[in-house]
C-alpha cells in the first residue's frame, strides 16, 4: 500500500513542479491576451530552445528599449525633460534669473504649447524643436556636477505628474512594459535604455527600476573635470579631488539614425529584439531586424488609450500639435497602426492591450496650469 500510494503522489508532485516553475510563470498580470504579446511569447520560447535553429546564445540576446513613452509616461502634458526645463528656466528661483536669453526663449516656447497649444518652433531649417531644446537644455545645467544633476533630476522627479491624480513623475511605468523587463531577464536577454532624452536624466529616472547605468544610453553633453577650464581633455590630467560637470556643448541628440550609431558605439552587438513607440525608434527597429544572423522582432506602443492617459494631448509621433477631436484622433490612431504593420513592426495598443497603465489608483485629470 506504502508503494502504491508513492507511484500515485509522483506524477502529481511532478505536474506541481512543473506549474510552479520558471517556465510557467504568468509575467503579464497587466496584460490582455493580444496578438503582440503572443509573438513576444512565442518569440522567446523559439530562440532560447536549444534544438531550435533559431536558438540564440545567452551572449546575444540583445534588447533595446525607447525610454518616453515606452515604459515610462511622456503626456504630461508633455516630454518630462521638457517640463523639468520649463521649471529650471521660468521658475527655479536659484537660476530663473541668470538664465540667458535663448534658453529662457525656449523654455517659453515649451510652456506657450502646452498652455496655448501654439506649435513649437524649429531649430533652424534643418533642426526641429528637439535641437533646439537640447542647446537650451545643455546651457541650463552647464556647471553642475554628475551627482547635482542627478539629485536635481530626483528631486523634481518627486512632484506630482500633471495631469493625473496619485502619480508622480518618478512612478510613472507602465506596468506591462514592467512585466516584459521581468519576462526578458528570467530568459537571459540583457535589455538597454535607448532614449532621446538627456542620458543622465535617464539614468535618475530608472535608478529605481535597479537598471545598470552602464546600460543607459541618451542625449550627450560634453564632460569636463571641475577644474579644467578651457583645456582639452587630452592636455589635462584630473586630480583625485575634482569631480566632473557638465557643459553647455551638445555632441549628441539620440534619435533615429543617431540611436543607431549610438547603439554600435556602446553596445557593439545588433539587437534581436526592439521596443519604441515612434518614429523616432523606427531606424532602431529597422537595425534590430536588419540582423542578419539571428531571427528578431519588434514593437511599438501605440497611444491610443485617451481614457486613461493623455493620448490625445500626444506631441510625439512626428507632430508638432495636438489633436483636438475625435475624428482627428482616430485618424491617427488608424494611420499609424497602418504604418507601423506596413514597417513590420508588431503593433502594441495601450488602450485595448493593457489591463493597467500606471497601476494602483492612478486617474487621468485635466492639466493644472
Amino acid at each position: 500500500m506504502k508503494s502504491k500510494l508513492i507511484l500515485l503522489l509522483t506524477p502529481f508532485m511532478v505536474i506541481m513542479t512543473s506549474c510552479n516553475g520558471n517556465k510557467e510563470k504568468n509575467y503579464f498580470k497587466s496584460w490582455n491576451d493580444c496578438s503582440s504579446l503572443t509573438v513576444l511569447k512565442e518569440y522567446v520560447k523559439d530562440v532560447t530552445n536549444k534544438k531550435s535553429k533559431n536558438y540564440i546564445p545567452v551572449e546575444d540576446r540583445i534588447v533595446t528599449f525607447d525610454m518616453d513613452g515606452t515604459f515610462i509616461g511622456e503626456l504630461y502634458p508633455t516630454y518630462f525633460e521638457y517640463n523639468m526645463l520649463e521649471y529650471r528656466v521660468l521658475e527655479d528661483p536659484d537660476y530663473k534669473d541668470i538664465a540667458p536669453e535663448d534658453v529662457k526663449e525656449t523654455a517659453q516656447d515649451i510652456r506657450d504649447f502646452v498652455r496655448l497649444n501654439k506649435p513649437l518652433p524649429k531649430y533652424d531649417d534643418d533642426f526641429g524643436f528637439d535641437i533646439k531644446h537640447a542647446v537650451a537644455a545643455a546651457k541650463a545645467y552647464s556647471g553642475m556636477s554628475i551627482k547635482e544633476f542627478d539629485e536635481y533630476v530626483k528631486k523634481y522627479a518627486k512632484n506630482n505628474a500633471n495631469g493625473f491624480k496619485n502619480l508622480t513623475f518618478e512612478n510613472s511605468f507602465y506596468k506591462p512594459m514592467l512585466e516584459v523587463f521581468d519576462y526578458l531577464e528570467a530568459n537571459d536577454f540583457t535589455y538597454y535604455v535607448v532614449s532621446g532624452s538627456d542620458r543622465f536624466i535617464c539614468r535618475a529616472l530608472v535608478d529605481s527600476l535597479k537598471i545598470p547605468s552602464n546600460r543607459v544610453i541618451g542625449m550627450d553633453v560634453e564632460l569636463k573635470a571641475s577644474e579644467q577650464n578651457d583645456q582639452y581633455g587630452v592636455n589635462y590630467t584630473m586630480l583625485p579631488t575634482e569631480s566632473l560637470i557638465r557643459t553647455d556643448k551638445l555632441l549628441i541628440k539620440n534619435l533615429k539614425t543617431n540611436k543607431v550609431k549610438q547603439i554600435t558605439q556602446e553596445i557593439g552587438k545588433v539587437p534581436v529584439l526592439s521596443f519604441g513607440n515612434s518614429g523616432g525608434d523606427a531606424a532602431m527597429h529597422n537595425y534590430c531586424l536588419g540582423n542578419t544572423q539571428y531571427k528578431t522582432a519588434a514593437f511599438m506602443l501605440v497611444a491610443d488609450d485617451d481614457v486613461r492617459d493623455h493620448a490625445r494631448k500626444n506631441v510625439g509621433q512626428g507632430e508638432d500639435k495636438r489633436l483636438e477631436n475625435d475624428e482627428e484622433f482616430a485618424t491617427r490612431i488608424n494611420d499609424l497602426n497602418t504604418k507601423w504593420t506596413e514597417a513590420n513592426y508588431n503593433v502594441i495598443s495601450m488602450k485595448d492591450n493593457f489591463k493597467t497603465i500606471y497601476g494602483g489608483k492612478v486617474e487621468k485629470t485635466s492639466f493644472v496650469f
